[in-house]
Parts: structure tokens; C-alpha cells; sequence
């Protein structure tokens, strides 16, 4: 059978398996506040607010019934680990299609709570499944200087998915009668259909086949993969090499158990992608992605909150696409730290107009008990643009590097596990999140947004001090930040996490397409290089201290885009 060797290709996708979370998220958030929905799944008086709409589900219904999809995610991504190591990362993520054509048909065909619920369950188990193996198999296939960017499109798939499945569940809103959410439900079939069947046509994890002992398929991949079918490539020799040498280590010792994944020489390295999950959970982005109609609604938007709603959605797409360009040239922490500090503010400026000038709503003014605070005026578009600025935020930072770093912590041994375990953690505390949400803008109300604040000030701290930079190091090369016995290394930890910078950018497109002769880009590299004072030496490897590149990272956007294309 043909197989695809164009890495972009690839990743294109491969990363439907993210949008598949994008299109849940909108299929829900963009349909509970429609009459259709309320009226049908109603709970309540059939008449209970003002304005004639049904009240829908109790405020802990809706939470459950929006949570069960991340409780389903955090059980499939447990058992993805074991599914991939056995049967291959490309059959795992195919098993994950099917899984969601399966739960997409329950919930279409859905006449109670129970059985919507019961459905949104099996499209969790699917979810959690190709959000742990999508990454790890582009992490697996792809070359060090793209890796990132090509992880991060795993982010970008989710924010596409939100969006165009925001749009059909809008268009659909004004369809009389149950139709309103039943077409966007079956619709959200075709991408994993698509995703089962372009699958067949891609290469399988060379580093998986390379542990099943099939060299020869595995040397094959990485020549279409990287050199262009070019066999004879140094680059596929050496990938090779390294590959071999990880492998013929790992067959000496037994196999990888999850008891393994907390012993002192793992423990950092779990905590560390285990958290990176859990914060991005904790950021506070899911009260925007699953409630933006509450919040909206709270502002005073009323009837027309769907259509601001969806400039969420638009901003998420549109910011996730400078983390793709240039995340390998950022880094990862200061990403990371940038993103922690500006989500931050945003949290504490809504916090701050929704306590100084939110008052208690009419008694039935509001569908959702979760909806207990009024703002007007102003202070309302305030809270509007915060709202945009903190999304604006989250997308080139939190949202992508989530997916990109746990997948480059881990040797090749424990990495199907681990990641599994990791994204399982976000799962967990989304579940959590989805849940308690209605129930906190109901009882706590403002202080919701101070309580995201916090856990965004902590993980600031927590990243500074504990978040080593893995960007653009060979996965197997990476292995050295945590080695506590090199000089100058800490004990359990490895190299100080403040000390380490971002890799070798001379192994780069260059040496992947065995283009060793000296030509008119590297004379171009080199000129940059010589110009830019990032790097010294003509080493190509960052020596500046995180603080520099803060402060010169907007002054050199303008070379970092015209003399970077070719590093990158």
C-alpha cells in the first residue's frame, strides 16, 4: 500500500484526532443555551425564565453531563499506552476513530439524559485515546527541528475543531425542533471517518517498529520520512544509531511497568509532564471554552451571545499559529512562563469588574442558576475584552506546549506509558473543572476568576524553578538534562532547570536532508548567525541567559522571521 512521506502531510493528519476535542467542546458549549436543547432535556418548570425558554438541565446535570466526556478521556488515555506499546501508535489512533463514531452515534440518537450521557462517555474513552497517541507518534516520526511546531498542531486541530463545529452548531440553532442539536452531533462523525481511512495511508512509528526488532521497515520510514527516500542518507544512519543504541539498552532491562514511571530516576521527569497538564487545565481556559455563553450572558450579550461567543474561537485559531512558526525558537519555558504571568492579569481583571460591579440578577432573568451575576455597560465590555485577551494569551503558550512537552520528556522505553499517564492528568482535573464550574459561578460567583488567578501565579513559580527546556534536543539526546550524577547537576532533578537552554540548532534541515555542501541558504545561516546575538561562535546553539532573550524577543522579530526561516 502507498505510504505518505511528507511529514507535514503527516501531522495534517494525524492531529484530526485532536480536532475530534475541539468538536465536543463546541457541540456542547454552542448548544446549551439553544431552546431546542433546554426544552428537550428540561429538568426544570418548562416555563422558568422570563423570556420563555425552558430551563434545561439542573445546574449539576449540565456539569455532568458536560464532564463525562473528560471522565471518558481520562480512562481511554490510562488504557492508550497499553493499546499503542502493543498494537502501534497508527492502530491506536484508528481504534480511537472508531470508538468516537460509536459514541457520536448514541449521542445523535439520544432520547434521555442517561442516554446522552452514556454516549458522551464512549466519545471521552476515544478522546482520551488520540489526544495521548496522537503526540507521541508525531514526536516519534518527525525530525528535532520540526517536532515542535508539528506536536503544536495538535493544539491547532482542537482550536479548528472548536470553531467550524461552533459554526455548524450556530447555523443549526435556527432549526425547529430536536434537528437544532442532533445534525451537529452526526456531523462530528466525518472527522474521525476521514482519520480511520487517511491512517492507513501513513508510515507507522519508526521508533515502535524499531522496539518490535523490524529495522529494515523502520530505516525505510525514517528515509521517506527525512531524506527523501534516500536510504544511503547520513541523517537516516545516524537517527538510526541513536535509535538502536536506546533500544538494544532497553531490551537488557525488563519490561517498563507503571510502578516504574515513580522511582527515583522517573519521578521528576512524571511530575514534571503530569503537571504541565494540570496546569494548562488550571489556567482557566475550560470556563472559556465550555461556559463562554454563561460569561457572555453574564455581560449582558443576552439572545445574541453566540455570535461573540465565537470570537473566542476565532482568536484561539488565529493565535496558536505563532506558537507553531516559532515555539522551537522561543523555547519552552519562557512560553510557558509568558503566557502564566499574562493569563494572570486577565483572571484578575475579570475577577476584579465582576466584585466591583456585578450585582445579583432578577429573580428568573437568567436561564442558568450558573448565570448569578449582572454586569452592564462598560464594565461589561471590559470583562468581554479581558475575556478575548486572556484566550489571545492561553493560545501561543499554554495551549500548544502542553501537547509538545510531555511527549519530549521521556526515553523511548516508558514514553507510550507516560504520556498516557500525563494526559490522563489533564483529563482528570478537566473532568473536575467541567463539573464544579456551574456550581462555583453559582455559590461562589467572582471568586471564581481569583481562585484561576492563584493557580496561575503558582505555576508561574513552579515552571521557573522546575521546568528544564527540552526544545529542538533528539529525544534521545535529552535523556542528559536528567542526569543528577554530571557536575553541577542536582540531586533527583538533573541540571538546574534555570540553567538549561534551548538545542543544537546545527542539527537542523541541513543535516536531515544529508545537503552537507556548502550553498547559498548556509552562507545565508551563517550570515545571520554572525548578525544575531544570540548565538556565538558559529555553534548555533543559544547561550543567552533567559532574561536576554525576554527583553530583545520583540526588538528582533523582524530577523528572527527573515534570517530563521532556514534554522527552524
Amino acid at each position: 500500500m502507498y505510504e505518505i512521506g511528507n511529514i507535514y502531510v503527516i501531522a495534517a493528519v494525524a492531529v484530526v484526532g485532536g480536532a475530534l476535542f475541539g468538536f465536543d467542546i463546541s457541540s456542547m458549549s454552542a448548544i446549551i443555551s439553544t431552546e431546542a436543547y433546554l426544552c428537550y432535556y428540561n429538568q426544570g418548570p418548562l416555563y422558568l425564565a422570563t423570556d420563555g425558554k425552558c430551563s434545561g438541565p439542573s445546574t449539576d446535570v449540565q456539569g455532568g453531563i458536560t464532564a463525562v466526556m473528560p471522565g471518558g478521556s481520562w480512562l481511554g488515555s490510562l488504557c492508550s499506552g497499553y493499546i499503542s506499546d502493543k498494537l502501534g501508535r497508527k492502530r491506536a489512533i484508528q481504534i480511537g476513530s472508531v470508538i468516537w463514531c460509536i459514541g457520536s452515534i448514541i449521542v445523535c440518537a439520544s432520547t434521555s439524559i442517561g442516554m446522552l450521557i452514556g454516549g458522551r462517555l464512549i466519545n471521552g474513552l476515544s478522546v482520551g485515546i488520540c489526544s495521548a497517541q496522537v503526540p507521541v507518534y508525531i514526536t516519534e516520526i518527525a525530525p528535532p527541528s520540526k517536532r515542535g511546531r508539528l506536536v503544536g498542531c495538535q493544539q491547532w486541530a482542537i482550536t479548528w475543531g472548536i470553531l467550524i463545529m461552533f459554526y455548524i452548531s450556530y447555523g443549526c440553532s435556527f432549526i425547529d425542533g430536536t434537528a437544532a442539536f442532533r445534525v451537529p452531533w452526526v456531523l462530528q462523525m466525518l472527522p474521525a471517518i476521514f482519520l480511520f481511512c487517511a491512517m492507513l495511508f501513513l508510515p507507522e512509528s519508526p521508533r515502535w517498529l524499531a522496539r518490535q526488532g523490524r529495522w529494515d521497515e523502520a530505516q525505510h520510514i525514517l528515509a521517506i520520512t527525512h531524506a527523501n527516500g534516500d536510504h544511503d542518507s547520513p541523517f537516516v544512519h545516524k537517527e538510526l544509531s541513536e535509535i538502536r543504541e536506546v533500544v538494544e539498552f532497553e531490551q537488557a532491562n525488563a519490561d517498563v511497568t507503571y510502578w516504574e514511571l515513580f522511582k527515583p530516576k522517573m519521578l521528576n521527569r512524571t511530575h514534571i509532564g503530569i503537571f504541565t497538564q494540570i496546569w494548562s487545565q488550571l489556567t482557566g481556559m475550560n470556563v472559556m471554552m465550555y461556559y463562554i455563553t454563561y460569561v457572555f450572558t453574564m455581560a449582558g450579550l443576552g439572545d445574541s451571545v453566540l455570535l461573540p461567543s465565537s470570537i473566542t474561537y476565532i482568536i484561539n485559531v488565529i493565535m496558536t499559529i505563532p506558537a507553531l512558526i516559532y515555539v522551537d525558537r522561543w523555547g519552552l519555558r519562557p512560553t510557558l512562563l509568558i503566557g502564566a504571568i499574562l493569563m494572570m492579569i486577565f483572571m484578575f481583571a475579570n475577577g476584579g469588574l465582576f466584585a466591583q460591579y456585578g450585582t445579583t440578577p432578577l429573580p428568573n432573568k437568567f436561564p442558568s442558576a450558573a448565570e448569578s451575576i449582572a454586569v452592564s455597560g462598560p464594565p461589561a465590555k471590559a470583562i468581554i475584552a479581558c475575556t478575548y485577551l486572556f484566550v489571545t494569551s492561553y493560545a501561543p503558550t499554554w495551549g500548544p506546549v502542553s501537547w509538545i512537552y510531555p511527549s519530549e520528556l521521556y526515553p523511548l522505553r516508558v514514553r507510550g506509558k507516560l504520556v498516557a499517564l500525563t494526559t490522563s492528568a489533564k483529563w482528570a482535573f478537566n473532568f473536575a473543572l467541567a463539573y464544579f464550574v456551574p456550581p462555583a459561578f453559582e455559590n461562589i460567583r467572582w471568586q471564581v476568576y481569583i481562585v484561576f488567578r492563584v493557580f496561575c501565579a503558582a505555576m508561574f513559580i513552579h515552571v521557573l524553578f522546575l521546568f528544564p527546556e527540552t526544545s529542538q534536543k533528539p529525544l534521545e539526546v535529552s535523556e542528559d538534562i536528567f542526569d543528577d550524577t554530571t557536575p553541577g547537576s542536582i540531586k533527583g532533578l538533573g541540571t538546574p532547570a534555570w540553567k538549561t537552554r534551548v538545542g543544537n540548532a546545527g542539527r537542523g534541515e541541513d543535516e536531515e536532508n544529508a545537503a552537507g555542501a556548502e550553498s547559498v541558504s548556509s552562507e545565508k545561516e551563517a550570515k545571520c548567525e554572525s548578525e544575531d546575538p544570540k548565538f556565538e561562535n558559529g555553534r548555533g546553539r543559544v547561550m543567552v541567559g533567559e532574561k536576554r532573550r525576554m527583553r530583545i524577543w520583540i526588538s528582533e522579530l523582524w530577523k528572527l522571521f527573515s534570517c530563521g526561516v532556514e534554522r527552524v
